[in-house]
């Protein structure tokens, strides 16, 4: 099995590199951080199984990524991922071609139902929850941007473009130490205790990466 995930956050990327091992243990996983290059991998690997892209990227969004997948390979599968639980952007998603919708509010198990569904061959229908809410729909945690300063907001948009504490301290012209603790605390507001970690989470919240000089 072959799958090609494109997000343009390389921790996203190894994350959901690590939880398609639930698909298949020896599942081959390719990765994008832009649209040009998915397009170009799909070029040279035609036994591609599923692709797997996040919504906002840098170069196109969603629904246009979509319509190029459709024109080039039309028999590929594209499953979107997005930090937005709009179901009237689902719905949209799905009339242009989509094969499913994920929203990274979810899990790892709700992905990997969908995915095994897509694979098999069965027709996407947006979720009960696009209508009426259900016991079993989640609300999409907020932001927690009254507990980030705004140069802890621009480290942690550096964190979701992967670069290290050296290359943060270069771009926003700071001390390493500086740095370090700007890092603690964006670990402190997000609960968790590894930058891995709060990327997935930042992710998950719609936060997006800045771009590298």
């Amino acid at each position: 099995m072959k799958i090609l995930v494109v997000d343009d956050h390389a921790l996203v990327r190894e994350g959901l590199r690590q939880a398609l091992k639930g698909l298949d243990e020896h599942i081959e996983v390719l990765e994008a951080f832009a649209c040009a290059r998915a397009f170009e991998l799909a070029d040279l690997h035609p036994d591609l199984d599923l692709v797997l892209m996040d919504y906002m990227m840098p170069d196109l969004n969603g629904l246009l990524g979509l319509e190029a997948f459709g024109k080039s390979h039309p028999e590929l599968p594209v499953v979107i991922l997005t930090g937005s639980a709009d179901p009237q952007l689902e719905a949209r998603l799905l009339a242009r071609g989509a094969a499913g919708f994920l929203s990274k509010g979810g899990n790892s198990q709700d992905m990997l139902r969908l995915l095994r569904q897509v694979l098999a061959g069965e027709e996407p229908r947006p979720r009960a929850s696009s209508a009426t809410p259900t016991r079993a729909s989640a609300p999409v945690p907020a932001k927690p941007a009254s507990h980030l300063t705004q140069r802890q907001e621009q480290v942690l948009a550096l964190l979701l473009a992967g670069a290290s504490n050296k290359i943060i301290s270069r771009q926003l012209h700071i001390s390493d130490e500086t740095t370090s603790s700007h890092v603690s605390a964006i670990l402190r507001v997000f609960g968790v205790e590894s930058r891995i970690q709060a990327v997935l989470a930042a992710g998950r919240l719609g936060y997006v990466a800045a771009p590298l000089s």
